[in-house]
């Protein structure tokens, strides 16, 4: 692997930050007027081809290579802009591999477009890390599938207008078996959402309800019953980003900053004086270039045509639990007044830690817990058997 950058790379590196620099200026603005500012954001770098530049020409891209689109999403994450979600790192790259052309001519074009949001319905109240027990049903009734269940963890489905999600339509299958992967209208009828408030207040996971729910068969990626094999398609790209280091970088970089105030530790004194403080924030600065080159693997592996699995694992886990650690110990240099909460008077950094420190919980559970990732990558990645 070659850790460098090319001079166009590192021109093309700089094109995107001042780009986000001169478009994009409603970083952590979570209400629901900044949630629409950001997807007309999305449709300003959809405009500019940005949004699916690695994509194939024909489905709305510009064949750039993975490193430019890895490139524009760390940037992006730098900067807390957004990157076109589900629909763009997840459902695209599916339908490229797994869809008809259907259903490729149909959606991608939407996408890159930036004219349709999509969400995730995978976990179920009782199927999370051991996802191929589902138990959401669709029954075949003439062309359509008639469906009844429940997800949970969907995040975005209260904005979404369409949901990719995993039925069971052979019930007598063995687990791995029997599950066919849909594409639904958000809008159909039978379908309701409840949003979930998580402890920091923000409210971006979902419970999705399905009842006598209707769906074209047309609508089913790849083949009837063996929508598992296409799901763990869908896993990899999810779990394979760089932005998640990058995110931590944003993050650590305001705390480095404060610690570097001259009366940030008060009586004059600085929080970066302290020698155990300067040995943390060594140490997360320098977990943060690992979590980066792991990322960097993966859409290296990439642009070779190699397919990453375990790998994408080794950067999802490391920088889920990389942003775990760094909020604990930001929350331990900035003292007591590092766990009170925006509102507060007297909290410092506008309480970013005390929010990261209770966001960041469920790092290590959304898109697939730590201990799956450390499962794939014992099984695939080192070989050792199972059990």
């Amino acid at each position: 692997m070659d850790f460098g950058w090319s001079k166009d790379e590192g021109s093309f590196r700089q094109r995107v930050r001042d780009f986000l620099d001169e478009h994009w200026t409603n970083a952590d603005d979570t209400s629901t007027e900044g949630q629409q500012r950001g997807r007309n954001f999305e449709k300003v770098l959809a405009d500019n081809g940005w949004l699916t530049m690695a994509w194939p020409e024909q489905y709305g891209g510009q064949g750039a290579s993975h490193v430019e689109q890895m490139i524009y999403k760390e940037e992006a994450a730098l900067h807390a802009a957004p990157t076109g979600g589900g629909g763009v790192s997840l459902v695209g790259p599916t339908l490229q591999i797994h869809g008809t052309e259907e259903q490729k001519k149909e959606h991608l074009p939407k996408i890159a477009n930036a004219e349709v949001l999509w969400c995730q319905g995978y976990s179920e109240p009782g199927s999370g890390s051991d996802l191929a027990s589902l138990q959401i049903r669709a029954v075949r009734d003439g062309d359509d599938f008639i469906i009844n269940g429940q997800k949970i963890w969907t995040s975005g489905a209260q904005r979404a207008d369409w949901i990719h999600v995993l039925k069971r339509t052979e019930p007598d299958a063995p687990k791995h078996r029997g599950i066919s992967y849909f594409m639904v209208r958000m809008d159909t009828p039978g379908i309701t959402v409840q949003p979930i408030e998580q402890m920091h207040g923000a409210r971006g996971f979902n419970e999705t309800f399905f009842e006598d729910a209707r769906v074209p068969a047309r609508n089913i990626i790849g083949e009837e019953n063996r929508g598992w094999y296409v799901a763990t398609t869908t896993l990899d790209f999810e779990r394979s980003g760089v932005q998640r280091a990058a995110g931590v970088q944003r993050s650590f970089a305001r705390l480095l900053g404060f610690a570097n105030e001259p009366d940030s530790a008060g009586r004059g004194q600085r929080v970066a004086d302290g020698a155990l403080n300067r040995h943390t924030l060594s140490e997360t600065a320098i977990e943060i270039e690992v979590g980066r080159y792991l990322g960097y693997r993966v859409a290296w592996m990439q642009s070779r045509g190699l397919v990453p699995n375990y790998e994408s694992s080794m950067s999802k886990a490391y920088n889920s639990e990389l942003s775990q650690r760094n909020a604990r110990r930001g929350i331990s240099l900035l003292g007591l007044h590092g766990t009170l909460r925006p509102q507060s008077d007297h909290s410092v950094m506008d309480g970013q830690y005390c929010q990261l420190y209770m966001s960041t919980v469920s790092a290590t559970i959304a898109a697939g817990t730590s201990e799956i990732q450390r499962n794939v990558i014992a099984t695939r990645g080192l070989g050792l058997p199972r059990g």
